[in-house]
């Protein structure tokens, strides 16, 4: 048993509340419950810290920091300003609006931080270097720690963690690279499984924002890994977690396609098609790589004998030049059942419409006809397509239901999975507050966003 093991019940870390939000009335909210539940749950003052994201920074200024203070007077207040350049100044305004910590960039200028770092000594602040896009992160904190920095702040950002690097390992290495004098914190996605895998790997100081303030309770979600702490091992989460490649469908599944077209910046849906069964909510839903085929108005022998080509879990996805003539029927449709493919997308004609229906099986096409073409085999079977005025790749993940379909391209497919599921966790926290008695509207704080002319 580790010595931080044995002693975890009465040393637990920090837990750094990381608002990375635009609205203060939102941060404190959130900021409040999350502390009711480290209080609760430790009865330590010391282990709840409140930290002022830089998107809140951005959008409210000092004031944020202010007014945090004024809320917690007692807490740790962090100001992650990622500061390059005016080190000195920068730690100055922090320090005087409340901050105990301020964060500035490790890949700042070595000027810079040691400015930054007599500043923070001359205002009673301790400094934060935060590790992000530093090229030699074991190198850098070397050098960060013998020039004065108070803390090395292991950071995945955002748009690093949907792509599935993790803070933990980085951890371990730096923990081991430098003297001790400087404290280590771990940022990166964590929650209830990940955090204490960061603290045992040597982190001092755990810096945890999605998963709180994402979080329909803040206050429960922050109890679970405090509890997790206590007992030295992850508790298994649904929640706040990222995918990796081997769990696409999983992922996919999870988030809707109005979901997905939030992530890629309102692209990827296929217009112009129709389901031909609806079902119950969430009967329609498929997600899976693309068997592509080409085709010609009514010629149903390509179509068809892709369906030998897919592998259990594929979509198939049918160019047939927007004919009316139809490339498929019950009978290919029973066939996809049997063989294990979830998903149908034609750009063209489809036939036996009710027989399909009582088959429940996800199709989508352009046209519904009783007229059926003939197999004449001029058509090619995973070859690149285009569809729907977009192009779609063999293996891309085309994702269905009731909204709609979009295509994925499979080079992105991981990060725009995680990028959905963040754009649901989101969403759950505005449900969660309107529930409360809230608006869209006053959630959002429209008003206050609306474009100023």
């Amino acid at each position: 048993m580790t010595q931080k093991k044995s002693a975890q019940k009465v040393n637990l870390p920090p837990i750094q509340i990381a608002l990375d939000l635009i609205d203060l009335p939102r941060a404190l909210k959130i900021a409040e419950e999350a502390v009711k539940g480290i209080m609760e749950e430790t009865g330590d003052a010391s282990r709840a810290w409140v930290e002022i994201g830089t998107p809140l920074i951005k959008s409210e200024g000092m004031n944020a920091v202010r007014e945090m203070r004024k809320k917690f007077p007692q807490l740790t207040i962090c100001a992650d300003m990622k500061t390059m350049d005016a080190g000195a100044t920068e730690v100055e305004i922090a320090a005087k609006a409340g901050a105990n910590i301020v964060f500035i960039l490790g890949t700042s200028p070595d000027s810079c931080i040691k400015e930054a770092i007599l500043a923070a000594k001359k205002y009673g602040v301790k400094l934060a270097a935060d590790l992000i896009s530093v090229a030699d992160p074991v190198k850098r904190s070397i050098e960060l720690e013998q020039m004065g920095v108070d803390i090395i702040n292991i950071h995945v950002g955002l748009d690093q963690q949907v792509l599935g690097i993790k803070p933990v390992e980085l951890v371990r290495k730096i923990a081991g690279a430098i003297s001790g004098k400087a404290q280590i914190s771990a940022a990166g996605g964590l929650n209830s499984e990940t955090a204490v895998q960061a603290w045992e790997a040597g982190a001092d100081i755990l810096i945890v924002g999605g998963s709180l303030y994402k979080a329909a309770s803040p206050e429960e979600s922050v109890r679970k890994i405090i509890q997790s702490l206590k007992m030295g091992k992850p508790i298994a989460t649904k929640e706040f977690v990222k995918y990796d490649a081997a769990h696409l469908a999983e992922a996919f599944l999870k988030v809707s396609t109005a979901n997905i077209s939030d992530a890629m910046h309102r692209t990827g849906e296929l217009r112009g098609l129709k389901p031909v069964w609806f079902g119950a909510p969430g009967e329609l839903k498929f997600a899976g790589p693309a068997v592509t085929v080409r085709t010609y108005n009514g010629d149903w022998s390509a179509p068809v004998q892709a369906i030998d080509h897919a592998n259990p879990g594929d979509v198939l996805v049918v160019d047939a030049c927007q004919g009316e003539i139809a490339v498929w029927g019950e009978l290919a449709t029973h066939s996809c059942v049997s063989k294990g493919v979830v998903g149908v997308v034609i750009d063209g004609a489809v036939r036996d419409i009710d027989d399909i229906r009582k088959l429940k099986f996800p199709l989508f096409a352009r046209h519904f006809t009783p007229t059926a073409g003939e197999p004449k085999g001029f058509g090619e079977i995973n070859a690149p397509i285009e569809i729907c005025s977009r192009k779609v790749e063999p293996g891309d993940w085309i994702i269905g239901d009731e909204s709609g379909v979009v295509v994925v391209p499979k080079n992105i497919a991981m990060e725009m999975a995680n990028r959905a599921i963040d754009v649901l966790e989101r969403e759950n926290r505005i449900r969660e507050e309107i529930k409360r008695g809230s608006t869209l509207g006053q959630t959002a704080y429209l008003k206050k966003w609306d474009v100023k002319k």
